[in-house]
């Protein structure tokens, strides 16, 4: 009994220190405030969490130290504000100027009598005779005409009128003048209408001059060739009849020609009518022959996706010669524009990125906008400005360095 009693004793003050204590300690500090350096912590932690974006938003920079330049071959060129010009090099068909071809054909009935041009390819002159043609139409209708000639001879002249009135008396009486006149003008008339009829028979005046001199018919009428050039198609041949409209022979002179060539669709805008062209052709080495653009056809192939444009070239000798292929080259002069070599352009696939040296080793991966492209330049439209300096070989190395690092360009440069 004495034993527990000692050790009852020696619990009960314990417990008041204890409870006074705690109570000591929690003095003054409600429940909600034990809780509050949690809230601090959070709010601490928020800073370092934006600060990444305040990152991301700065300039992204990839640095490459100048020895380690010299070693993978970085070179920068100035992007600067120089002329541009365009070459637009394609391939030319040498073909026949449509404006020096004729076709021979005949408006009568008849039979090829006689040939004189049997072969393609033969060079005739003007007016030189192509062919003869027998017609019994154009027959009868130089036949009327020297009928009518005959006629109109005797009405122009004085005709004696014989009057076998009382006791048969032969007396001679003019016409009235005015009857005279009217008959004359009848004559003239008919007469015109006669040689009318066969110059549009294709008779020349030689020839009718000839049928009036002779007073007979020509038996066959003659072709000649309108023009100087040469065969390029012969469809009769000796003893053939023809028809009225029917084509005899096709001519063509080869002292001028045209060259015929294809502009593809993204170079069409950049050509203009006017434009020089140098033609160069592989039968003629070392040569070359100058022109300019004159017509832009108005029809594009849907299949080749391209344009033809022409050009006229003089051949006096006659070297030039229909279907042979040329080398065309187009020089179009397109101002000054912000350029810079197309090697310092990284295409992503997203964009077109240029790597700017800031200087000290530091380059900067930029975005920008490119247009035109010509002789290894490319036009930029925005994302640079004239004076700095872009890397333009090894470029792809600082790309492959700036991604290891998760280096991006910002995007919508300015």
């Amino acid at each position: 009994m004495k034993l527990g009693a000692i050790i009852a004793i020696a619990i009960i003050p314990l417990i008041p220190l204890t409870i006074q204590a705690q109570g000591h300690a929690g003095h003054g500090t409600p429940p909600s405030v034990v809780e509050k350096p949690k809230a601090v912590t959070t709010q601490t932690q928020l800073p370092r969490q934006g600060q990444p974006e305040q990152a991301v938003q700065g300039v992204p920079q990839v640095e490459i130290t100048p020895e380690l330049q010299r070693r993978i071959g970085v070179r920068t060129v100035m992007v600067a504000v120089k002329p541009i010009q365009k070459t637009i090099r394609t391939v030319g068909r040498i073909e026949i100027d449509e404006r020096n071809q004729a076709t021979v054909n005949t408006k009568i009935e008849g039979w090829i009598e006689k040939l004189y041009v049997d072969y393609t390819g033969r060079y005739v002159k003007k007016g030189e005779p192509l062919a003869e043609i027998f017609s019994p139409e154009l027959l009868a209708t130089q036949q009327e005409f020297i009928n009518t000639k005959k006629w109109a001879r005797k009405q122009t002249s004085s005709v004696p009128h014989e009057n076998h009135h009382h006791d048969a008396k032969t007396e001679t009486q003019e016409l009235p003048s005015v009857m005279r006149q009217l008959l004359e003008q009848d004559a003239k008339a008919m007469l015109e209408a006669a040689r009318q009829r066969l110059r549009l028979w294709d008779i020349s005046e030689k020839q009718i001059k000839k049928i009036e001199q002779a007073g007979k018919p020509i038996r066959t009428l003659t072709l000649f060739s309108p023009v100087s050039g040469y065969i390029t198609q012969k469809m009769v041949v000796q003893g053939m009849k023809v028809m009225p409209g029917e084509k005899l022979f096709d001519i063509a002179d080869f002292s001028q020609v045209w060259i015929v060539a294809d502009i593809y669709e993204y170079e069409l805008s950049t050509v203009r009518i006017g434009q020089p062209v140098k033609v160069t052709l592989s039968y003629f080495p070392g040569r070359e022959w100058t022109s300019r653009i004159d017509y832009i056809y108005p029809v594009f192939s849907a299949e080749t996706r391209t344009a033809k444009v022409r050009m006229t070239l003089p051949n006096p000798e006659g070297q030039l010669k229909p279907q042979m292929f040329t080398n065309v080259v187009i020089r179009v002069d397109m101002g000054k524009k912000l350029m810079i070599p197309d090697s310092a352009v990284i295409d992503t696939g997203r964009g077109q990125v240029v790597y700017v040296d800031q200087g000290n080793g530091i380059f900067e991966p930029r975005e920008i906008e490119t247009g035109l492209k010509a002789d290894g330049s490319v036009e930029v439209l925005r994302g640079l400005r004239a004076g700095e300096k872009v890397a333009s070989s090894a470029n792809f190395l600082i790309d492959s360095e700036a991604q290891l690092k998760g280096i991006k360009p910002l995007s919508n440069p300015k």
